[in-house]
């Protein structure tokens, strides 16, 4: 599966790379904000997106919604930390597929990945 991971912390990015390319997928490209992941989505065509939430610029479930525009089909995956579980029901709303909690714990990306897969 190619995968575009959107995550404004650099840290965070090369954990979710490290992650998904350790279960076989390929990472095709990274965005640092919700508007350079609505760019690089129309450039990349990305079979999923993981997507922060909480970012400058454009928040992820704004991007989220454009991306949805852009192409109904879009897989989006939703991540955000602790404590920001009201977020989970405006991020499904928005056209996301699942919602995963940071930490991420690794089991939980590769079910999450797995089910997106399949749909």
């Amino acid at each position: 599966m190619k995968i575009l991971i959107v995550d404004d912390a650099a840290f965070m990015r090369m954990t979710l790379r490290k992650m998904l390319e350790e279960f076989g997928h390929e990472v095709i490209g990274e965005a640092v904000d919700g508007n350079d992941a609505v760019e690089k989505y129309k450039e990349l065509k990305p079979d999923l997106v993981t997507m922060d939430i909480t970012m400058p610029n454009k928040d992820g479930i704004t991007a989220t919604k454009e991306i949805k525009q852009y192409d109904p089909n879009a897989k989006v995956l939703i991540s955000s930390a602790m404590g920001q579980e009201s977020m989970v029901k405006e991020a499904i709303i928005a056209g996301a597929v699942d919602f995963i909690v940071k930490p991420i714990n690794p089991q939980r990306m590769m079910n999450a990945v797995a089910k997106v897969g399949k749909n």
